[in-house]
């Protein structure tokens, strides 16, 4: 049987991953769902000075406090730069990396670095507005699409309980570069595209595209889960099928 931490995107909580967690757990497997600082029931640790290395000692202290080891260690969405961060820092204690609709950070670059000029001047005009200068609040559907990111799956029940549940993001773990010492390069990696035809991300490997130039090592291999970018909100069952079916 496998140990999962599940690590969730912006705006999420540990919350997010139930439907993913139930059937892994009901199979055997030991599931940590994990609730980043300042988001879901933690919301009220949120400061000034939260950030990326914030988060990133979040996982690892769920992984080194709970004593896990081999552990198969999952990122959604933005929890990429936290889980790459987690996973350099204690590689001995993971097995593999898995990103689901995410992807490896670059040393030395935060989120807002990988932003288009005009979504990055969106995002630092929506946190001065609406999030006092720390916060990125949740974002409409509608702007989501606009962001790139698909919606497929997400009905009515679904997008209401993501909404009632959202808290704002912590805006210094946007900011924040993350540092890597390349403790975590050899670890196997797993990509689970979801809104991404998986032809096509192999053809942007093969082009050099630079969003997708890290996935083109020996140490990678491929899935997908074709439906929106929230999987765990569209098709848990079949996300827990895709992780279940990872060697730890």
């Amino acid at each position: 049987m496998n140990t999962y931490v599940l690590v969730p995107g912006f705006w999420l909580g540990g919350w997010a991953w139930e439907k993913v967690a139930r059937p892994l757990r009901e199979a055997g497997h030991d599931v940590h769902p994990v609730t980043l600082t300042g988001l879901g029931d933690r919301v009220h640790l949120a400061t000034a000075e939260t950030d990326l290395e914030t988060h990133i000692q979040d996982i690892i202290n769920v992984i080194v406090y709970a004593d896990l080891h081999d552990v198969i260690l999952v990122a959604h969405s933005g929890g990429g730069a936290p889980v790459t961060g987690a996973a350099d820092r204690i590689p001995e204690r993971v097995a593999r990396v898995v990103y689901v609709d995410s992807g490896p950070q670059p040393d030395g670059m935060s989120h807002m670095d990988i932003n288009e000029p005009e979504w990055t001047a969106f995002i630092e005009k929506r946190v001065a507005e609406q999030g006092g200068g720390t916060d990125y609040p949740l974002i409409s559907w509608r702007e989501q699409e606009q962001a790139g990111a698909s919606l497929e799956g997400l009905g009515e029940a679904e997008r209401e309980r993501f909404a009632s549940r959202a808290t704002p993001q912590p805006y210094g773990t946007m900011t924040q570069p993350l540092k890597l010492t390349g403790g975590a390069d050899r670890l196997p990696k797993t990509l689970i595209t979801c809104s991404f035809p998986l032809e096509q991300v192999h053809a942007m490997i093969a082009s050099g595209h630079p969003f997708f130039a890290a996935l083109a090592g020996p140490e990678w291999s491929f899935d997908a889960v074709p439906t929106g970018h929230w999987p765990m909100f569209s098709k848990p069952e079949e996300t827990a099928a895709a992780l279940a079916a990872l060697s730890g």
